[in-house]
C-alpha cells in the first residue's frame, strides 16, 4: 500500500509509553481468546510492531504475564491510597475504604488476572511477585488500621486479602453483588481491626494510637 505523503508522520512511542502499550495489548488479546492464545508473536501482530520488540521488552511469554501481573498490583495499590487519601478518619470509614478498593480493583480487572495467574501457576516467579506485591499492599493496609487496633497481626492481615480474593471472585462472575461484596469486606476489615475490643468503632481518629 503506497504510503500518503500528506499523512502525518507515525510518533514514535517512548520505551514506557510502547511498554504499557504492549502491556494494555496483551490483556485484551487475553481478555479476547484466553491466555493459551498469547505468544509473542499474536502480541507483535497486534500491537502492530516487530516481534524483536516485543522480545526486547519482555524476553519470553513468562514475562508478558509477570509484568501484567505487576502492573494489576501497582493499580491495586493506587486505588487504596486515592481512596484512603479522602477517608474519614474513622474505623468504619477507613475499613469501608480498605474494603472498597480491593473489591472494585479486582471487578476492574475480571477473569483477565485470574487467567494470568493460572498461566504462571507454579512459576517461581510467580511466588516470589505475589509475595512481594502482598507485603506492599498488607503493609498499607495495616498503616491505614493501625490506629484502631493493638492487635491487628500478620494473620489478620493475609485474613483481608483471603476474604478480598473469594468476594472479588464472586462478584466478578456474579454470584453476589459488587454492593454485598463491598460490605461483607467491611465487615470483616472491621472485626479484624477491632478485634481485641479495645477500640470502640468510630472513636478514635487516625494519629490517636492507643497505648498499653
Amino acid at each position: 500500500m503506497p504510503v500518503d505523503p500528506a499523512a502525518p508522520p507515525r510518533k514514535r512511542l517512548s520505551r514506557d509509553d510502547r511498554h504499557a502499550q504492549l502491556l494494555e495489548v496483551a490483556r485484551d488479546l487475553i481478555r479476547d481468546d484466553g491466555t493459551d492464545e498469547l505468544t509473542l508473536a499474536r502480541l507483535a501482530d497486534r500491537a502492530g510492531v516487530t516481534k524483536p520488540l516485543v522480545y526486547d521488552h519482555f524476553g519470553d511469554r513468562s514475562g508478558v504475564l509477570a509484568e501484567l501481573y505487576r502492573a494489576f498490583e501497582a493499580r491495586q495499590r493506587d486505588t487504596l491510597a486515592a481512596a484512603l487519601d479522602g477517608a474519614e478518619p474513622a474505623l468504619p470509614a477507613v475499613a469501608s475504604v480498605v474494603a472498597s478498593a480491593y473489591v472494585d480493583c479486582c471487578i476492574a480487572e475480571g477473569r483477565e488476572l485470574a487467567d494470568v495467574v493460572s498461566a504462571l501457576a507454579g512459576s517461581p516467579t510467580l511466588d516470589a511477585l505475589r509475595q512481594e506485591a502482598q507485603d506492599e499492599y498488607l503493609g498499607m493496609c495495616r498503616d491505614a488500621l493501625t490506629p484502631y487496633s493493638r492487635t491487628l497481626d500478620a494473620a489478620g492481615l493475609v485474613g483481608i486479602v483471603g476474604a478480598g480474593d473469594a468476594l472479588g471472585r464472586a462478584a466478578i462472575t456474579g454470584r453476589i453483588s459488587a454492593d454485598r461484596a463491598r460490605a461483607a469486606l467491611t465487615k470483616v476489615v472491621t472485626a479484624l481491626a477491632a478485634a481485641d475490643g479495645s477500640v470502640a468503632a468510630g472513636e478514635t481518629s487516625i494519629g490517636a494510637m492507643p497505648t498499653a
